[in-house]
C-alpha cells in the first residue's frame, strides 16, 4: 500500500482539538490522485485532508474501482518502504499479490484483511493477479502511537466471519462491532468494518461514545444518521454518539466502510509513505530508503526495481490540526 504521488505533501498532522459533540455528520469529499505513470490506477483519497487529517488513528484512506483492469492497467507498485503505521488492505473485487522484507507471500482477496506493520522499517511490494478482471476495494493507514512506532515489522492475515444484522450484515475486520471481535493486533483502539444494507432497510449500530467514526460509501443512496452521502464520500461523526444509523434508500445493496477510535492526541509528520514525529525524522527515512540500509529490509521475488523515493520539498511544515467538532 503506497503513496506513489511524485510530489507528496508534507504534513505536520495535529492531536485533536477539543471541541463540543454534535450530531451533525461532516462530509468529507475525496479528491482524485493518479497512482503511476501513464496509465495509472486512479484513486479517490478522503484522508488526509485539510478538513480533517485524522479519525482515530486512521491518517490515510483511498478508495478505488471498480476498474476494469484491461482498460485502467491494475495495480503494479514496486518496493516501496514505510515507517511509523499500519497498512490495512480491504478489497471487495479481485486479487493483489503481496510480498513484503518480512518475507511475507500473501495474496490479498475480497473479504480478508492483511495488515502490515511498518514500524521502524518495513516495504513491501503490491501487483494485482493475471486473474483479476475488476479491482475493487480500499486501502487504508493507521498512524503507530510514540511508544510504538519503532516496533518490529510484523505481517497479520485474518477472514472475518459475516455478521448478520437486521437489515444487512458485517465483517469486523478490527476491533469490536455487533458482537464480533477481530483477534487482529492494533496499537490503539481501533473499529473497521465492512457493512452492506439491504435496499430500502436501515441498520442501527452500536458504538462507542469515545470514539470518532467515519463512514466510507462504496455504492448505494444512504443517509448517516440522517445526512445524505454520495458514493466516494466520508462521513465523520464526532464523539458522543452511542449509535450510528445508516439508511439505505435504494433498490440495490448499499456498501460502506466504517472506521472508528478515540481521537489521536499525538501530532505526526507525513509524507510520501512515510509517518514520524518531525522532520529529521522523515529525512532520516529517506535517507536510509535511498542508500539500500538494512532497516527497511528487501523484497524478494518482485520482477522489476524498487520505488525511488521523491525528492523532499523546500518548505517549512505547516501544523495542519483537526478542527473541534461543529
Amino acid at each position: 500500500m503506497s503513496n506513489t504521488e511524485a510530489r507528496p505533501v508534507e504534513m505536520e498532522c495535529g492531536g485533536q482539538t477539543d471541541g463540543p459533540s454534535s450530531p451533525d455528520i461532516e462530509i468529507l469529499t475525496p479528491r482524485d490522485v493518479p497512482l503511476g505513470g501513464p496509465r495509472a490506477m486512479r484513486v479517490r483519497r478522503t484522508l488526509p485532508q485539510r478538513a480533517r487529517t485524522l479519525i482515530g488513528a486512521w491518517c490515510f484512506a483511498d478508495h478505488y474501482g471498480p476498474d476494469d483492469v484491461a482498460t485502467a492497467g491494475g495495480m503494479d507498485v514496486a518496493p516501496h518502504p514505510h515507517i511509523g503505521l499500519q497498512t490495512v488492505s480491504w478489497l471487495f473485487s479481485g486479487e493483489i499479490e503481496h510480498r513484503d522484507s518480512l518475507g511475507s507471500h500473501a495474496f490479498v482477496r475480497p473479504g480478508e484483511l492483511n495488515l502490515m506493520t511498518g514500524g521502524h522499517g518495513i516495504c513491501h511490494s503490491e501487483v494485482s493477479t493475471p486473474a483479476t478482471t475488476i479491482l475493487h476495494g480500499v486501502q487504508l493507514w493507521v498512524a503507530l502511537p510514540e511508544e510504538h512506532r519503532d516496533t518490529a515489522r510484523d505481517f497479520q492475515h485474518h477472514v472475518p466471519a459475516p455478521v448478520p444484522l437486521d437489515g444487512g450484515e458485517a465483517r469486523v475486520f478490527l476491533g469490536t462491532l455487533a458482537g464480533e471481535s477481530s483477534p487482529v493486533r492494533t496499537f490503539t483502539p481501533l473499529l473497521g468494518a465492512e457493512l452492506t444494507v439491504n435496499p430500502g432497510a436501515g441498520l442501527t449500530l452500536a458504538v462507542s461514545p469515545d470514539f470518532e467514526h467515519g463512514l466510507l460509501v462504496d455504492s448505494g443512496d444512504v443517509t448517516v444518521d440522517g445526512t445524505a452521502l454520495k458514493p466516494a464520500e466520508l462521513g465523520y461523526a464526532a464523539p458522543g454518539r452511542d449509535t450510528v444509523t445508516v439508511t439505505n434508500h435504494g433498490q440495490d445493496t448499499a456498501r460502506l466502510v466504517l472506521l472508528g477510535g478515540p481521537p489521536f492526541q499525538e501530532e505526526i509528520v507525513m509524507w510520501w509513505n512515510f509517518i514520524g514525529r518531525s522532520h529529521e525524522d522523515i529525512v532520516r527515512a529517506r535517507e536510509a530508503w535511498q542508500a539500500e540500509t538494512d532497516r527497511f529490509g528487501r523484497v524478494e521475488g518482485y520482477d522489476g526495481d524498487r520505488l525511488p523515493a521523491p525528492e523532499l520539498p523546500n518548505a517549512t511544515i505547516r501544523p495542519r490540526k483537526n478542527p473541534g467538532a461543529r
